[in-house]
């Protein structure tokens, strides 16, 4: 399989930018050929048209499906291995987000709460918490916000994401529905009679 000018170009900056991402250059090339290619690609087909040895295709191919990025499919006829990634590109950012989650926020917050319940010692131990503590619950209030996105469905998320800046204008609307003059929220001032 030979690559046009316009897929090489593709599949090679995606190799640059994965040590960027945290990938190496070869999981990069190997994810940006399968992403494009019109069909399900199996590993020797994936090294021949990347210059990669057998191994290091093997090895990419394997880091992939532990991101759950490149899928395995059977061919027809065919007895080797063929692969391919999540056909809907939301579907991937959805992938891409939830395993950056599980393989840094959450071991984050989990540090982060094992170090809060500690008692500290002296007074640079309990500024080092209180700062920690603004971390924590900084990356809680993402993590909660994370929750509830991902529970959207992507004509929602699209939505969401189209508003940009406008969502200023949301929220200075919702202020001025749910607020009274003298700045009571409406809420409480229902409670309270």
């Amino acid at each position: 399989m030979d690559m046009p000018p316009l897929i090489q170009s593709f599949v090679l900056h995606f190799g640059e930018m994965g040590s960027r991402w945290g990938i190496n250059r070869t999981v990069g090339q190997i994810y940006a050929l399968l992403f494009v290619a019109p069909r399900p690609l199996n590993a020797e087909e994936i090294s021949e048209t990347l210059g990669f040895s057998r191994s290091n295709v093997s090895m990419g191919l394997k880091e992939l499906q532990s991101w759950n990025l490149a899928l395995m499919k059977h061919m027809p006829g065919d007895r080797r291995d063929h692969f391919t990634t999540p056909g809907d590109v939301w579907a991937i950012v959805r992938i891409l987000a939830e395993e950056r989650k599980k393989r840094e926020i959450d071991p984050t917050l989990s540090m982060l709460r094992e170090l809060l319940m500690q008692s500290p010692g002296s007074e640079e131990e309990r500024h080092a918490q209180e700062r920690m503590r603004e971390m924590h619950d900084l990356i809680e209030t993402l993590d909660n916000w994370y929750a509830d996105v991902r529970r959207l469905e992507t004509e929602r998320l699209i939505q969401l994401l189209t508003l940009g800046s406008k969502v200023q204008k949301v929220l200075e609307v919702k202020d001025r529905l749910f607020t009274l003059p003298g700045g009571r929220a409406r809420k409480d001032a229902e409670e309270n009679g």
